[in-house]
């Protein structure tokens, strides 16, 4: 049984394409076929004087990926958390200790 040919794959660069900021996650869902990840972007509302302050979210971008990218996006974040790690940027929690009750 011969192996299957994987074809060589070279990426191209297009400058024109536009960069979307977004400042949280508003959900991540799985449907069986592709990860749905809905990017957000927060903004304040005018300051007014003796309230609380309020914002607004907003969608900037709604990420759809096939599992074989979603699991590709995880191993790249995985390697961007330990090499952050490595560094000192990020310091990991550590999980509380476990208790048993008697």
């Amino acid at each position: 049984m011969t192996k299957p040919l994987i074809p060589q794959i070279h990426f191209f660069d297009r400058p024109e394409v536009s960069e979307t900021f977004a400042d949280s996650i508003r959900g991540v869902i799985f449907d069986g076929q592709t990860m749905r990840i809905d990017l957000c972007a927060t903004r304040m509302d005018p300051m007014q004087p003796q309230k609380e302050p309020t914002a607004r979210q907003y969608p900037v971008c709604r990420l759809v990926l096939p599992p074989i990218a979603a699991i590709d996006l995880y191993n790249r974040l995985q390697q961007l958390l330990q090499a952050l790690e490595k560094d000192g940027k990020i310091i990991r929690n550590q999980p509380p200790p476990q208790t048993t009750v008697q």
